[in-house]
């Protein structure tokens, strides 16, 4: 969240509710919602290590609010962030670990794993479908879900892969 917070407030000016609207909006569903409380918790650690700086505003008949601006530390860690690679997939996969071990133990079988693991990743491609459905005027929202759905089939192929090789 650190860093989604850093680059809103690259932008402009905001308090934290307004940040968490944003990334409501700027995502839709597909991006797990931001609790506000954590959002003003990660503020608070932005504030003090001075990638942002802070200001109360006063506001009449409510209490005040303190709005958040990016400094320029702050802008050079998400220019930073902007520069680098995001990490590509893990080579250790758990689920491999764990087929790759099971006949050892005598406690599962490789088609039984790899069936589960099938079953759960075309779930998770129905939720995601339900998903898309519901979010079809957020295109930034749909391109996450879309490139979601093309990972999992990705891995419903390499779990045919291992079938053939393993069982």
């Amino acid at each position: 969240m650190r860093l989604p917070l850093l680059a809103l407030l690259a932008r402009q000016p905001a308090h934290g509710y307004e940040l968490k609207q944003a990334l409501e909006q700027t995502f839709g569903a597909a991006y797990p919602r931001a609790n506000i409380g954590q959002v003003y918790v990660t503020l608070g650690r932005l504030e003090k290590s001075g990638l942002i700086e802070g200001q109360d505003v006063a506001q009449d008949g409510k209490p005040d609010k303190r709005v958040y601006a990016i400094t320029d530390a702050g802008r050079a860690e998400v220019a930073t962030w902007f520069a680098e690679p995001t990490e590509g997939p893990k080579v250790r996969d758990d689920f491999y670990v764990k087929l790759v071990l099971a006949p050892e133990t005598e406690l599962a079988d490789r088609l039984t794993l790899i069936n589960n693991q099938r079953r759960h990743y075309l779930n998770v491609i129905r939720g995601l479908n339900r998903m898309a459905a519901e979010e079809r005027g957020n295109r930034i929202s749909q391109l996450l879900i879309e490139g979601a759905v093309l990972h999992l089939q990705a891995d419903l192929d390499w779990l045919e892969r291992c079938q053939e090789e393993l069982t």
